[in-house]
């Protein structure tokens, strides 16, 4: 008896394939490292601003505006939820390097809160220890599609601007 392919057999497919073209992630994990430390910069001036904001606030409300320098510490991923979740989907050393964060499987932009948790896993991955940092950057090294470990996670990927 001779096997006929199902007609709907191309629709499913097994194994892992990427979901945009990879000429879309070519050389993005370089660019993405140029650009966290071009953004290093960028939430070092968000979070001078955000001093002087601070304390300013703080003088004209005879100090009980100081209580929101409990936010200093989070400034990165309030910048990262701000420029990411924003509409042009990139922080400025992203837009610099020429990429923006999206859902791979339809292009759309990243909302605020998953821009904040996806920068979130990020700087955990950096913080806490050597290895975990390591595995998130290895795993990127190993995909065809270049998406890190928190990428995953989260289902986002970084791409470049066509």
């Amino acid at each position: 008896m001779r096997e006929t392919q199902s007609p709907y057999a191309d629709r499913f497919q097994t194994g892992y394939a990427p979901q945009f073209p990879v000429p879309y992630v070519r050389g993005s994990l370089g660019a993405r490292f140029v650009a966290y430390l071009l953004d290093i910069l960028f939430i070092f001036g968000f979070t001078a601003f955000l001093t002087l904001a601070i304390t300013v606030i703080g003088v004209l409300t005879f100090g009980l505006g100081w209580t929101l320098f409990a936010i200093l510490p989070a400034s990165g991923i309030l910048y990262s939820a701000i420029t990411v979740g924003g509409s042009r989907q990139s922080t400025w050393g992203m837009r610099m390097m020429g990429l923006r964060v999206v859902t791979p499987e339809t292009g759309a932009r990243v909302d605020y809160l998953t821009a904040a948790i996806h920068a979130l896993l990020f700087y955990v991955a950096v913080a806490s220890a050597f290895l975990l940092w390591m595995l998130d950057v290895g795993i990127g090294l190993v995909r065809a599609d270049r998406r890190l470990g928190h990428d995953l996670l989260l289902g986002l990927a970084v791409v470049r601007v066509a």
